[in-house]
């Protein structure tokens, strides 16, 4: 499956961004997806994931109601609803799949094998 981000940029403290991934290749239905985000000389870290239904869906503290993850199984892709964004929320954004992830495992990088190219999310004090 490939996936493909998009809906980066930048905004003010306290505004909203909406991003997307969208899949090509093979149904995302099957698949745990998940965020991630780089900011720069700081390590990868986990946003949050949703399960293949959409029903359940796990947040970092950090974006913890601020943030929504939602999916569109018939139209192939999800969407990342970040409001109030704080300028330690600048980083790139990376969507991620990956199937049969044990709930322990959810937080980790390596349980996801497909990698969107990542979007830039800016934001301005």
């Amino acid at each position: 499956v490939q996936l493909q981000a998009s809906g980066g940029g930048l905004v003010q403290a306290g505004g909203s961004l909406t991003l997307s991934c969208a899949a090509s290749g093979s149904s995302l239905r099957s698949y745990t997806v998940a965020w991630f985000r780089q900011a720069p000389g700081k390590e990868r870290e986990f946003v949050t994931a949703i399960r293949t239904s959409g029903d359940n869906t796990y947040y970092a503290d950090s974006v913890k109601g601020r943030f929504t993850f939602s999916r569109d199984n018939a139209k192939n892709t999800v969407s990342l609803q970040m409001n109030s964004l704080k300028p330690e929320d600048t980083a790139v954004y990376y969507c991620a799949a990956g199937e049969r992830i044990i709930l322990s495992s959810l937080r980790r990088d390596l349980s996801y094998d497909y990698w969107g190219q990542g979007t830039q999310v800016t934001v301005s004090s």
